[in-house]
């Protein structure tokens, strides 16, 4: 059995609070980007085997959070050994949520493949245990997060119809941690439900990632980008989770600019 692991971007990200358990309160929305996606393939074995391809992970096995939702089935279900191979088409260490997605879609094909009944929400809850937005791709709907960013709430955002989405990743890896240092934890003035409700054009001046404080200063190609496409017809430009991804929201075809050869740029109609 064959899925298409799908990205994300994310729609404004505030950090609301520290939590007593290490991690961060957000409020973010996460919306899909179908176009862009991963290659998931899972058949039964008579013993268990891992193979990646595509965009190199620097990573041992145990570590890859594919491995970690077959473990995690196993441990609880039982079920039997699987031959998998994930392809690699999401660049790693972008915001995008790559191996979220491989990983909510290991516990998806599982259940399809053993036939084990598990609802959405079992689903999701078995997410939770991998990762903070692991949950929102067992659906994939866009959706407010809020706690971890595993509290799900769907949204539509009819402005987003029709209009074009440009991804740029540059030859940098953001550290999360290091993107968490730098930013103090505070509640936005306006709710992010009504600014994405509102035009788009005016989520320049509401609809803010607070992780570019941080992570822009010590990666200024990344701000160079956002600015790019703003001169270029952006209705509007950030960058998504903790980076390295800068994305511009488009009326029309983005045009062609350049951004440097060594830059992975994604284009698609929303």
């Amino acid at each position: 059995m064959v899925v298409f692991p799908f990205c994300k971007i994310n729609l404004g990200l505030n950090i609301t609070s520290k939590r007593t358990d290490g991690y961060h309160n957000i409020e973010t929305c996460f919306v899909p980007v179908c176009s862009l996606s991963d290659i998931l393939e899972i058949v039964p074995s008579k013993t268990f085997a891992f193979a990646q391809t595509g965009i190199n992970i620097e990573s041992c096995q145990q570590d890859n959070l594919v491995v970690k939702a077959y473990q995690l089935l196993q441990k609880k279900y039982d079920i039997p050994p699987v031959k998998i191979h994930l392809h690699k088409c999401i660049p790693t260490g972008a915001g995008l949520g790559g191996g979220s997605a491989d990983a909510a879609q290991t516990i998806v094909l599982l259940n399809q493949l053993f036939d084990l009944k598990l609802t959405q929400q079992d689903m999701q809850s078995l997410a939770n245990q991998l990762g903070s937005d692991c949950a929102f791709f067992i659906e994939g709907n866009s959706a407010i997060g809020r706690g971890r960013g595993n509290e799900l709430t769907k949204i539509d955002i009819p402005q987003l119809a029709g209009k074009y989405l440009l991804l740029v990743k540059p030859d940098v890896h953001v550290s999360t941690a290091m993107a968490y240092s730098g930013c103090r934890p505070h509640k936005s003035e306006i709710a992010l439900e009504d600014i994405l409700q509102g035009s788009i054009k005016n989520w320049k001046d509401n609809l803010v990632n607070d992780f570019e404080q941080t992570v822009f200063p010590i990666y200024p190609v990344l701000n160079s980008i956002k600015q790019l496409m703003y001169q270029n017809g952006a209705l509007y430009a950030s960058m998504s989770g903790s980076g390295a991804t800068v994305y511009g929201i488009f009326e029309q075809i983005p045009p062609k600019i350049n951004f440097g050869d060594t830059c992975f740029c994604h284009s698609t109609k929303i």
